[in-house]
């Protein structure tokens, strides 16, 4: 008796990002992660404390807040729950962005509370618009994601620059040959490990050259432990230890524009991660990396932290690691969550020169760029304007970089969201790929000198003028017969004696 044959179902490809490369490997590689982004991730509240005038103790509760919080929401977004997270490997962290709005609100006399509840009352707001923005993903294409990617690289490297130079612009060493020293040889043993080294040395490379960077710090006298252990060992966020959230009219508006901030820049970090390991993003995916996002926001403040936003710096580790597994981010994000409860654990990270992250950054923050650049290699950019949207959208980029104080004199909703290199490409970006690409009523159908400089074309009444069996043989051109075909230069009177073409039209 012949048995009825079976079909077994199709097996699902395998996501590279839910790969789980077991307990070891997913703590060192996310320890590196922590590494790359603390300086980061612990410099917004140092400034934002510093500037609300707040006392040694609190603003090293302030410090602890945001990196338990950060792990809080580095674990929503890489393991995710229905709806929230978009389960890459992103780290998540206090968003710079609002740094310049939040030091406002408190010059203005509202203090941390004011922050913490237009921090609370803008997400809100932000979390019910995110179906807009998950909505949008077919306007990102290579052409916008490729010229973001290559901004959040090169709008790093100010940053790199400056941990190499001391990371304390005031230090009377900052700048000085010791510290540059320092980061040149972290660069140089990245670049050694990644060159001698096995497949698992290369992928460690990062971390590796922050220990043995540190390690040499400590024996020219570069690296001050004396502070870890001072303070408590263990500490609990004490929820609203700052005071209960005021809401401000205000403040919110001014808010809710670093949120608009925040989501542009979320969206790129999930589509250039997504690009990274190759992994598809729909919208329901976008949609739930946003949601995520501003659900931590809103939580952020009862623990004393800020507006959460994925790191650009991480991005860069996933593509210069090759590590695209989100278990590995995940664990980084645990280990934030025991540094911002253990925070002698955050003092002694904390004691890593920032010369040897600024050594280990220009790779991570070069790398990020790099990967820009090859997106945008896949862009066509045969008879269109893509050229020239991608040079605009970067160039809209770098000026916040060059020029700090360019938007100054502008209204502040506006300054706020265009004095970010990242918001600023990724806006140009998208209006002027809908412009050109999607808007095509009213184009020229005569092409731009960018379009005609940027390949060989011919046009039509050019090929009207060649026979059958025409050629061109050392730059100059032959009939069928081998005949030389005469070129008259432009401007010249064509001669009588010159044979026309089948056409009737001389050549």
């Amino acid at each position: 008796m012949n048995a009825t044959p079976t079909h077994s179902p199709v097996q699902a490809q395998p996501r590279p990002e839910d790969e789980n490369l077991g307990l070891g490997a997913n703590l060192a590689y996310g320890f590196q992660h922590v590494l790359t982004m603390y300086g980061g991730i612990i410099a917004v509240p140092l400034i934002v404390g510093e500037a609300a005038g707040l006392s040694g103790s609190d603003l090293g509760l302030l410090i602890t807040a945001c990196l338990f919080m950060g792990g809080l929401a580095t674990l929503l977004q890489t393991l995710g729950l229905p709806f929230f997270g978009s389960q890459l490997p992103l780290v998540q962290g206090v968003s710079f962005s609002g740094v310049a709005t939040m030091i406002a609100i408190v010059n203005t006399g509202g203090g941390l509370p004011a922050i913490f509840g237009a921090v609370m009352a803008a997400s809100l707001i932000g979390l019910l618009i995110t179906p807009v923005f998950s909505k949008v993903i077919r306007f990102f294409p290579p052409l916008v994601t490729g010229s973001v990617i290559t901004t959040i690289g090169l709008t790093l490297m100010p940053v790199a620059a400056h941990w190499a130079m001391g990371g304390d612009s005031h230090a009377p060493d900052y700048g000085s040959m010791a510290n540059i020293a320092l980061a040149a040889a972290t660069l140089a043993i990245v670049l050694l490990l990644s060159k001698l080294g096995s497949a698992a040395i290369s992928r460690l490379s990062i971390l590796l050259a922050i220990i043995i960077g540190t390690l040499l710090a400590v024996f020219i006298g570069q690296a001050d432990f004396s502070q870890v252990a001072s303070g408590p060992a263990f500490a609990l966020p004490s929820p609203f230890h700052f005071g209960l959230p005021t809401f401000e009219i205000a403040a919110t508006i001014s808010m809710f524009i670093v949120i608009i901030v925040t989501l542009v820049e979320t969206s790129a970090d999930i589509l250039a991660v997504g690009d990274i390991i190759e992994t598809d993003i729909d919208s329901q995916r976008l949609g739930n990396g946003l949601r995520a996002d501003m659900l931590s926001s809103m939580v952020a403040p009862v623990f004393g932290s800020f507006t959460q936003s994925a790191f650009a710096q991480n991005v860069g580790l996933v593509a210069v690691t090759g590590i695209k597994s989100r278990y590995v981010v995940a664990f980084g994000g645990l280990i934030l969550i025991v540094l911002g409860l253990l925070p002698v654990m955050g003092r002694l990270v904390a004691c890593v020169p920032s010369a040897v992250l600024g050594g280990a950054g220009i790779v991570l923050f070069g790398t990020v760029a790099a990967s820009g650049i090859r997106t945008l290699a896949k862009v066509n950019y045969t008879n269109n304007m893509n050229l020239v949207i991608v040079a605009t959208s970067i160039s809209a980029g770098m000026i916040p970089i060059v020029a700090p104080s360019f938007y100054h004199h502008f209204p502040t909703w506006f300054a706020t969201i265009f004095h970010s290199g990242i918001s600023s490409a990724a806006v140009v970006a998208i209006i002027l790929n809908l412009l050109f690409n999607h808007m095509t009523l009213g184009n020229s159908d005569q092409q731009s000198v960018f379009v005609a400089g940027t390949e060989r074309i011919l046009r039509e009444s050019d090929l009207a003028c060649l026979n059958d069996g025409d050629r061109v043989v050392g730059g100059k051109l032959y009939d069928k017969d081998g005949h030389e075909v005469p070129v008259i230069p432009n401007g010249h009177t064509m001669p009588r004696t010159t044979q026309p073409t089948a056409a009737g039209t001389p050549l």
